[in-house]
């Protein structure tokens, strides 16, 4: 049975997560992609972006329309490969203590030592069904950057109920990612 959490998430909550384990995340979370991964690893200003702290960064560069009535309209919610993110991730997990990450394929050894060090997990979402996921956003009351990086890689807040997610990489150092490959290298040396 999945374990239902809330945001903000707490560093001892986090930190009692396992791997396998299924969640399902209510709260607040946040899109990003290369755009904004670049530019808050790099100098860029943080001014007015403090409610990112201790949050929940999603890989995903939504599909979002307006409604009849102005407001924004989550159509398709689904993540987008995480292992581009890289080379930014360890540093935005300390710079923002970032409590989760979403995704899809897992990342490298970098984030899952930030992971360790701060208090964050890595969470898989099923690609392939971002219509289905996107059911979970139950409202889209900010966008940052829009102008400047366009739909898809413009920040978006997102208000979810019951996001499902499992736990693929955990705050203490244990990565299912690794795991599998270790099993399969180990498997194909035996044939």
């Amino acid at each position: 049975m999945p374990l239902s959490l809330s945001t903000p998430l707490s560093e001892s909550s986090v930190r009692a997560l396992s791997l396998n384990e299924q969640v399902l995340l209510s709260g607040v979370i946040f899109t990003a992609r290369d755009a904004v991964h670049k530019y808050l690893a790099s100098d860029g200003d943080l001014d007015g972006l403090e409610y990112l702290r201790g949050g929940i960064l999603y890989h995903c560069g939504p599909v979002i329309v307006r409604g009849a009535d102005g407001s924004w309209q989550v159509t398709a919610a689904g993540p987008t490969t995480s292992i581009r993110e890289e080379p930014y991730m360890a540093t935005l997990i300390e710079k923002l203590s970032l409590r989760a990450i979403i995704g899809k394929g897992g990342m490298g050894a970098k984030t899952l030592s930030a992971c360790q060090r701060f208090g964050c997990v890595y969470l898989h979402a099923v690609g392939g069904a971002a219509q289905v996921l996107a059911m979970a956003v139950k409202a889209v009351p900010r966008v940052e950057f829009l102008d400047d990086f366009g739909f898809p890689e413009a920040l978006w807040t997102l208000t979810v109920e019951d996001f499902p997610a499992v736990v693929s990489m955990d705050a203490n150092g244990h990565s299912l990612h690794q795991q599998i490959r270790a099993a399969s290298q180990a498997r194909l040396a035996e044939i």
